[in-house]
């Protein structure tokens, strides 16, 4: 009983576990945290069908209020949900919690005022998006003040918060998923064009569509492989009919074996209008692909990626530098392996055993104040 008193517990706090970038790190981190002897537990609001596991020995909580206790009064509702969340604190005592996205980070303040439980709060987005108006950006300003730590992805990012928030704030990167650790691949490449990203409208699989299009004749052995689901599906199929390239654009939906699929594919493409910074982004780059990506405002592919090094980095939206761009690889195999190659690299700059020490001191640092 004495040793579980003693041993340090951090909470993870975020809206379900469903099948996306920040809910993988908040997994990997917690399970980062179990093997290193910290108690751990996840609280998610829901529990979506397609989710990520935990790691066995890892408390999940949901934080939702029952059915049976919901009300016609929306004000109701986030009193009840205020309260529960404050009382899942009480009840853990957990020395830190780290939340994010969105108003997540403000939960998270509120609720744990009153508790041992210090707040930690991380934006792992586009502030911009996350926090869009003028009064959530002042609401985040007033709250992430009193945070016991707040995490940005991006040096860009501090600006975006007042003077006081943006100086407290530290930048801490995502590790590097393990399965993407792995010896670049120096066969003859697959003729194929990868992306891999949810089905909506900020990531901008219709530019990829259309440049390919442009592109059809001129390397016409190439396919364009989307991995992913999401709400835009249908429409992605439907222009792809309406360019002529339905017959070389296949859509394998969610997979397991992502690395596995990519690893050996000419070009991988990332034309999202914003983005943090894209695991999926670092994941290519890992495997040494031959990049494309945009410029998004957070400065995510700028912490990544420097243009003419390590990939090819293009203007948000703009398809004819996509075109551009991915004639120019296609068209020059030597090029694209040097930039591959020293895309790579980043295994390096992004490997656990590197990166994880420094969630690990931060949170010692905020834990022992």
């Amino acid at each position: 009983m004495n040793e579980k008193k003693e041993q340090k517990k951090i909470a993870f706090y975020i809206g379900s576990l469903r099948k996306g970038g920040a809910e993988r790190v908040f997994v990997n981190l917690a399970d980062y945290f179990q093997t290193e002897g910290y108690r751990v537990v996840m609280v998610t609001q829901y529990q979506r069908e397609d989710e990520y596991d935990l790691p066995v020995g890892i408390e999940r909580i949901l934080s939702d209020i029952e059915e049976e206790k919901v009300s016609a009064s929306r004000v109701i509702n986030f009193l009840k949900r205020l309260n529960k969340l404050h009382a899942i604190w009480k009840e853990q005592e957990a020395d830190v919690v780290l939340s994010c996205i969105g108003k997540n980070n403000f939960m998270a303040v509120v609720t744990t005022m009153g508790t041992k439980t210090k707040a930690v709060v991380s934006v792992v987005g586009e502030a911009k998006e996350e926090y869009p108006s003028r009064g959530m950006r002042m609401l985040a300003d007033f709250l992430f003040s009193r945070a016991a730590g707040v995490i940005l992805q991006t040096e860009r990012s501090r600006s975006f918060f007042c003077g006081g928030v943006g100086d407290k704030a530290v930048i801490l990167p995502n590790s590097l998923n393990p399965a993407f650790v792995r010896p670049r691949f120096e066969g003859v490449r697959e003729k194929t064009i990868v992306s891999v990203g949810r089905m909506d409208a900020n990531k901008n699989h219709e530019m990829q569509l259309r440049a390919f299009a442009a592109l059809k004749d001129k390397y016409s052995e190439y396919t364009l492989v989307i991995y992913g689901d999401g709400e835009l599906r249908s429409n992605i199929e439907e222009t792809a009919v309406k360019l002529g390239i339905a017959e070389r654009v296949l859509l394998p939906g969610v997979v397991q074996d992502v690395a596995e699929r990519i690893c050996r594919a000419s070009l991988f493409l990332l034309t999202s209008y914003s983005e943090g910074v894209s695991n999926a982004l670092i994941e290519a780059l890992a495997l040494g692909l031959p990049v494309i990506a945009t410029d998004v405002p957070s400065g995510g592919t700028e912490e990544l990626m420097e243009d003419g090094v390590n990939g090819l980095v293009i203007p948000a939206g703009d398809q004819e530098a996509l075109t551009h761009a991915m004639d120019r690889l296609l068209g020059d195999s030597d090029y694209a392996k040097r930039l591959g190659r020293e895309a790579a690299k980043i295994q390096e700059r992004l490997a656990p055993e590197r990166v994880n020490p420094l969630w690990k001191a931060y949170f010692e640092e905020i834990i022992n104040k």
